[in-house]
C-alpha cells in the first residue's frame, strides 16, 4: 500500500512517528493510523510505542528461524514465486538459511521441479526430504546453530566450496543505504559469501523490512550480486538500490515481475 510505504519512508527519515502525525499528514482516522503502524511492525519495519512507532534497533538482534518465518509471509511468498519462475530443470541452486529461501524451497517442492538444491538450512532440508519429488538435495553439514537451524563453520564452508551452482537465492538481515549487505551473525555471513562466490548468478530477495535495519556483520555489497528481486518497495527505495549498483526487478503481489521497471 502506497500510504504505508510513505509512512515507512517518514519513519526512516525521522526515526520516529506519532499516530497524530499519520492522521494529519495522510488524512486518516486514528484507527487507520494505528492499523498502519501495526502492519509496519508486523513487517519488521517499525516498533510500536505508546502513541506511535520508532525504528527498530539500527543493529537489530538476531531472531530465531521460527520468528522470522512468520514475518512478511505474503511478501516472501511473492518473492518465492518470482524466484522459482527463473529456474529451469536440472539447474543447481544454493539456498541460504534465510526464511525467504525456505519459501523458495517449499515452492520448488510444490512444483516438483527437477533441480538440485544445496543448502545449509535444516528447515529447507526437511521441506525437500518430507515429500517424494524429483528434487535432488545436497545438505551442507557443519556446526548447527539452534537459533537459526542452520549449519555453519569450516565444514560448511568446505562443502560449499566443493560445489558450483547455476543460481543462488539469498536474503539478508538488512541492506544499508549505500548498498552494503549485512547479516546478524558472522558465521552465517561467511557461508553466504562462499555461496555467492561459487554461484554463476546470485539473486537477493528483499522486502521492505530489509531496508529498516541491518545486522552486525558485513557480507558484501549489492554490486556483488547478479540481481535483486524486490517486493513492496517505494520508487525512492528502488532507485536507491539501483544507485548502489543493483539490477532490480520489482515483484508484484502475484509473484510476476514489473518488467517495464527493470533497470
Amino acid at each position: 500500500m502506497a500510504r504505508r510505504s510513505a509512512i515507512a519512508d517518514l519513519l526512516r527519515d525521522s526515526g520516529a512517528i506519532t499516530v497524530t502525525e499519520v492522521e494529519s499528514r495522510f488524512g486518516v482516522s486514528p484507527m487507520t493510523a494505528r492499523r498502519d503502524l501495526a502492519e509496519l511492525e508486523r513487517q519488521g519495519i517499525a516498533r510500536r510505542t505508546h502513541g506511535g512507532a520508532v525504528l527498530p534497533s539500527i543493529s537489530a538482534q538476531e531472531d530465531s528461524f521460527a520468528q522470522r518465518v512468520e514475518v512478511a509471509t505474503e511478501a516472501k511468498a511473492s518473492l518465492a514465486e518470482a524466484a522459482v519462475a527463473m529456474l529451469s530443470p536440472r539447474e543447481t541452486i544454493f539456498l541460504d538459511s534465510s526464511s525467504t529461501a525456505y519459501f523458495v524451497a517449499r515452492k520448488i517442492v510444490d512444483l516438483g521441479l527437477g533441480v538440485t538444491v544445496i543448502t545449509n538450512s535444516l528447515p529447507v532440508m526437511e521441506a525437500v526430504a518430507a515429500r517424494e519429488t524429483n528434487v535432488n538435495l545436497v545438505g551442507i553439514g557443519g556446526t548447527l546453530r539452534p537459533l537459526t537451524r542452520s549449519y555453519v563453520g569450516p565444514y560448511a564452508i568446505h562443502t560449499v566450496l566443493g560445489h558450483f551452482a547455476d543460481r543462488m537465492f539469498l536474503s539478508v538481515k538488512g541492506v544499508t543505504r549505500d548498498g552494503v549487505l549485512t547479516d546478524a551473525d558472522e558465521l552465517e555471513a561467511e557461508v553466504k559469501r562462499a555461496m555467492i562466490a561459487h554461484a554463476e548468478h546470485a539473486v537477493l530477495l528483499v522486502d521492505e523490512s530489509k531496508l529498516a535495519t541491518h545486522g552486525r556483520s558485513v557480507m558484501g555489497r549489492l554490486a556483488d550480486l547478479s540481481s535483486v528481486l524486490a517486493h513492496g518497495l517505494s520508487e525512492d527505495r528502488l532507485a536507491g538500490l539501483r544507485a548502489a549498483g543493483a539490477r532490480v526487478e520489482r515483484v508484484n503481489a502475484d509473484g510476476t515481475l514489473a518488467r517495464s521497471e527493470v533497470a
